[in-house]
Order: structure tokens, then sequence, then C-alpha cells
């Protein structure tokens, strides 16, 4: 397996996450406000895998969507949380923080990565990731996602 698409694999694993945080900080989210925030986030996304994602999100009653009249143009269809959207984003993030703090356990009890990594800068600290997190985070709401640290288009 090469190493760019194990990468993406993950992103694609979180990528419902980091949608659904990025319309729920906003009133209403055009799609391509969405792609930029991802992008801003360093996670680069293409329409193509965009728009299926937000049409499945909304099929399952965590989005929904407004059509607005353009001045440039057709129509345009902009995405707002559910209350149930934003449930179920409260019940993912809390899952994501759980299972980093898990995956990072398990790499540091391995040992392993330290060994095949010689640098003054461990490659794996997930705990610095969770830390940065906790402290962004609002203390009742848990809603903010964990941005990646890395370029890559899914």
């Amino acid at each position: 397996m090469k190493i760019e698409n194990a990468k993406a694999q993950m992103k694609k694993g979180v990528l419902e996450l980091c949608i659904l945080a990025a319309i729920a900080g906003e009133e209403e989210a055009y799609p391509s406000d969405i792609l930029q925030k991802l992008k801003e986030a360093d996670l680069l996304v293409v329409e193509g895998t965009l728009y299926p994602l937000l049409s499945r999100l909304k099929d399952d009653g965590l989005l929904e969507y407004t059509w607005r009249e353009s001045r440039s143009g057709p129509p345009r269809k902009y995405y707002r949380s559910t209350e149930e959207g934003r449930a179920f984003l409260a019940e993912l993030n809390s899952a994501w923080l759980d299972l980093v703090k898990t995956v990072d356990e398990a790499l540091r009890r391995s040992g392993g990565i330290d060994k095949i990594i010689k640098s003054d800068q461990p490659a794996i600290r997930m705990e610095k990731t969770l830390e940065k997190t906790a402290e962004s985070q609002p203390s009742d709401s848990g809603n903010d996602a964990v941005e990646p640290e890395e370029n890559n288009i899914v």
C-alpha cells in the first residue's frame, strides 16, 4: 500500500466530522464556503467528494438546505445543520477524541514509532493535539473537530 493512499483513507474517515463541523459553525453554508473552510484547515476536498456527502447527510436528516436566488446564475443550495445533525456532530466529535487518545496510547505503548523515526520531534504526539483541541473548545459544546495536519486531496 502506498503512503498517499493510506493518508487519503484516514482523511476520508474523518471527512464527515469535518464537514458537519464546518456547517455547524455557520447559520447557512454554501458548498464553496465549506470547501474553503476545509482548505483553510489543510484538508483539501474536491467538489466530487463533497456533494455526495452533503446529499447523504441530508438524506440522513443531519442537514437541510434551502434554495436561494443568485445574482450571477442559477439558484443555489445553502446547507444548515438540523438539531439531529448538531447532536450527531457532538457524539461524533467525542468519538473522534476518544479514538485519537486510544491510538496515541497504542502507539506510545508499542514504542515502535520512536524506534523507527530518529529525531528530536516524536513522530506521533496526539496528546498535544488533544490539549490544543481541549483549550479551543467551549466547555459546554465539544463540537469542534481536530484539524488535520497534512495536505491531501480527498
